[in-house]
């Protein structure tokens, strides 16, 4: 993590979580520092009430715009365009955007396309076509699930010491379960087939990961585990050696 690099949180109020805002800004922790926090929507509808107080605590500069026509939705088209011109200016490193709407994937395609990393934060029913526009796509609903375990939310597709337990996860019975995921399995595996392995047979996890990174939004904390490692261990498919130089896996499945 470079905490130099300048991240953008740009918020659709009509279609976001407040209660989630905390745990969204752990995870962009990741990224840089969240320089720059605005929440789009029409503030004077009672909908938005719990925004209200979320944009004083976390210092979120509220954005107004009016329903000016019944079914057209003027706040994605104002946080669009201001997205753009954050681009264009040159000083916004990465994005954050807290959305379950479809709207937003051109965006997110289009700023992936100028190299800036898209973080979307949303609901498990958000349309895929968001959340694969995005480099990341994490359930707000799973961030917000209880007993996730003390100390921060690093990141889930690189490795980074310490490494947690099994331990520090969520217990089967509230988290999606990835032995029954049959695209995240394809994911994993594909992506191991296509590292280059050790005469052992083992790839590095965080090559691994940059891989399955590059070719879906999967992010396991989808899955309520902290880190891609956790979830590994938890996967019948591969087995796990700790090294000095990181974790290296074997598929044995």
């Amino acid at each position: 993590m470079d905490n130099a690099r300048n991240v953008a949180l740009l918020i659709d109020a009509d279609n976001a979580q407040p209660s989630a805002i905390d745990p969204v800004l752990t995870v962009l922790a990741e990224l840089g520092t969240v320089n720059v926090r605005r929440a789009y929507g029409n503030w004077s509808k009672p909908a938005l009430n719990g925004w209200r107080d979320m944009a004083v605590r976390y210092g979120i500069e509220p954005q107004q715009q009016f329903d000016l026509t019944k079914g057209k939705n003027a706040t994605d088209m104002k946080m669009t365009i201001d997205a753009m011109d954050l681009m264009f200016r040159g000083r916004i490193d990465a994005f954050g955007i807290m959305s379950s709407d479809s709207d937003f994937m051109p965006l997110a395609v289009r700023l992936r396309q100028d190299g800036l990393p898209v973080y979307g934060f949303g609901g498990e029913g958000t349309p895929k076509a968001f959340q694969n526009a995005c480099s990341r796509f994490i359930d707000v609903g799973a961030l917000l699930r209880p007993d996730r375990g003390s100390g921060p939310d690093r990141g889930a597709l690189e490795e980074e010491p310490p490494l947690p337990t099994i331990a520090d996860v969520l217990p089967p019975a509230i988290r999606r379960d990835a032995k029954k995921d049959p695209e995240l399995l394809k994911l994993l595996v594909d992506a191991y087939d296509s590292v280059k392995k050790d005469a052992r047979g083992y790839v590095s996890l965080s090559a691994m990961g940059q891989l399955a990174g590059n070719r879906s939004s999967f992010d396991a904390r989808n899955y309520g585990f902290r880190r891609l490692s956790d979830l590994i261990e938890a996967v019948d498919n591969f087995q796990v050696d700790r090294r000095e130089n990181g974790l290296w896996v074997k598929r044995v499945r």
